[in-house]
């Protein structure tokens, strides 16, 4: 009879919004997508000189950790706020009107450190399962392209990983892909509002990169592991693929002029049940503000002449913030 063992197909991960940081509750969702939990232990072997010429087997932890990195997976509008709440902060629902629709607003910070929702993650197959706690999301990135649906990935970092058992009975929740042909995008300088001038026949690709800034503090409070966190200069960087076109002749003049810009993308999904005040389709909004880094040199795609944009994502002094990204799905609550 062979051995027992694990079949990756049916690994997964589980979630959990702790309640108070740190601290481990049952799992009340799955995450739609791959990854595995990784022990980050800092494991060191002393140097000493004691007569014998190969090093003895003294060790020590020194540092507890663990990682997991979330897999490139069709980005949705149920399951990117838990990336968002545990990577810029810790975003309230607000229903939009009488409607079916509840919004989460997350702003990125400015003057003030912002208050994180961190998890607890189960990852595992069928032979054995670990668990992370007080995780929060250290980069995430959001791209897409034409035809294609748009992407998430995010790298999450954590106190320590042990061995568990996963939650029983935790149901696949229902979601909707995110498909890049229903966004729009809109370019306005910082004189004027985010979203008031759409530039149509233009976008090819968009890739959103965060680094969330979140870092781990290790204080002596008996404990291998952090204490806590606190939050430092987030880095935001946006790149776009234009046709070579008006848009991007406009922008390139806006790049050498040093000539403050901003840049919304509107993503739409299905109609609600009940329409609300403001929105009635599922939708994700990214408005950023910040000025041109660089625009590539001329480039072909599929024929067509093609201009690369990268645009860094600053404090306008005029707009009073860097941006945010809204989220609009059906939940009341994340599951």
């Amino acid at each position: 009879m062979p051995p027992t063992s694990g079949s990756f197909a049916l690994s997964r991960i589980q979630m959990f919004a702790e309640t108070t940081a740190g601290t481990i509750g049952a799992c009340t969702t799955l995450w739609r997508g791959k990854g595995a939990l990784a022990d980050t232990r800092e494991t060191k072997f002393a140097e000493e000189t004691i007569g014998v010429l190969v090093p003895l087997d003294r060790s020590y932890v020194a540092k507890l950790g663990g990682a997991l990195t979330m897999d490139s997976i069709e980005a949705n509008f149920e399951q990117l706020p838990y990336i968002l709440s545990a990577g810029i902060k810790d975003a309230a629902s607000v229903r939009n009107g009488t409607g079916s629709a509840y919004m989460r607003n997350y702003v990125f910070p400015t003057t003030s450190q912002h208050t994180l929702k961190t998890y607890t993650l189960r990852g595992g197959d069928d032979y054995a399962a670990e668990i992370m706690e007080y995780c929060y999301v250290d980069k995430f990135t959001l791209e897409g392209k034409a035809g294609e649906a748009w992407m998430v990935s995010a790298d999450w970092l954590g106190r320590q990983v042990v061995p568990t058992t996963f939650t029983a009975g935790v149901a696949v929740p229902a979601i909707e892909d995110m498909m890049f042909g229903k966004t729009k995008i809109y370019i306005d300088p910082d004189s004027g509002n985010f979203g008031a001038t759409q530039k149509t026949m233009t976008l090819l690709s968009a890739k959103l990169d965060v680094s969330t800034g979140w870092i781990p503090k290790y204080t002596a409070d008996g404990g291998l592991y952090f204490s806590f966190l606190r939050s430092t200069a987030p880095e935001i960087s946006l790149e776009l693929t234009f046709e070579h076109d008006a848009t991007s002749v406009a922008e390139i003049a806006a790049w050498r002029a040093e000539t403050a810009r901003l840049i919304r993308l509107l993503v739409e999904g299905s109609t609600f049940t009940t329409t609300g005040t403001t929105y009635s389709k599922k939708t994700l909004i990214i408005d950023l503000a910040g000025k041109w880094e660089s625009i590539n040199k001329l480039d072909e795609q599929d024929g067509n002449s093609i201009r690369i944009g990268t645009f860094k994502g600053r404090y306008n002094a005029t707009k009073g913030e860097v941006g945010r990204i809204l989220v609009v799905n059906a939940l009341a609550t994340l599951p």
